[in-house]
């Protein structure tokens, strides 16, 4: 999940053999992910699933990254580094969100449509894989590539664990499943924000210091 493992590095501009491409390629992923997540976030509280809204934060923090991507491929490291806290608080907000609901819901949440759940787990799936292909077809050999790859397999892990929290909420009719795979899912977000912050803050940080000594 972009939880923990989407802030790739962006390469630098000059050692990318096919910019044209690249740039392509990261709008694609960009559009794809920002689609699915309203796709998940329409479906999750249609059908009452929380794992769902969980896995639909997870696609709106990889439309972030590219989006951070694209920009970063013309601008200096201070404004990715800002672009990245603006991501970490989101994260954490919506992981948040999800807890608190998932709290509530223990006592007065339905039982969420398994079906829906399943489906759109589904086109999910196939949305980050085909997303993963892309990305892996055109890494140019560039090392960077590899923790987008990463990001995307780690994204397909999650939509399985939607998936099986679909087929535990059809066999047992209750909602736990839906509520454990979501807290998990909410949990990492908080993780993952809580760290990219760190980063952020220490890269922010050490930019002031240089600027500082330049003068």
């Amino acid at each position: 999940m972009s939880a923990h493992c989407c802030d790739h590095e962006t390469p630098k501009v000059d050692t990318i053999v096919n910019l044209g491409r690249y740039r392509k390629i990261l709008w694609i992923a960009l559009i794809v992910n920002a689609a699915m997540f309203l796709v998940e976030i329409g479906a999750g509280f249609r059908s009452g699933s929380l794992s769902l809204l969980a896995d639909a934060v997870d696609f709106a923090g990889d439309a972030l990254n590219y989006a951070v991507s694209l920009a970063v491929l013309a601008s200096a490291l201070a404004w990715r580094a800002r672009a990245a806290l603006l991501k970490a608080v989101s994260m954490m907000g919506f992981g948040l969100y999800v807890l608190g609901a998932a709290v509530w819901s223990v006592w007065h949440g339905g039982v969420p449509q398994a079906m829906t759940m399943g489906a759109v787990a589904l086109v999910a799936l196939v949305a980050n894989v085909a997303v993963a292909w892309m990305l892996y077809a055109f890494r140019e050999g560039d090392a960077n590539m590899r923790s987008v790859w990463l990001c995307s397999r780690n994204d397909a892990i999650g939509n399985v664990a939607v998936f099986m929290a679909a087929l535990g909420v059809f066999g047992t009719g209750s909602a736990w499943p839906d509520l454990a795979v979501a807290s998990l899912m909410a949990a990492l977000a908080l993780h993952g924000g809580w760290t990219v912050m760190r980063q952020a803050r220490g890269e922010l940080g050490a930019g002031e210091d240089h600027h500082g000594h330049a003068h």
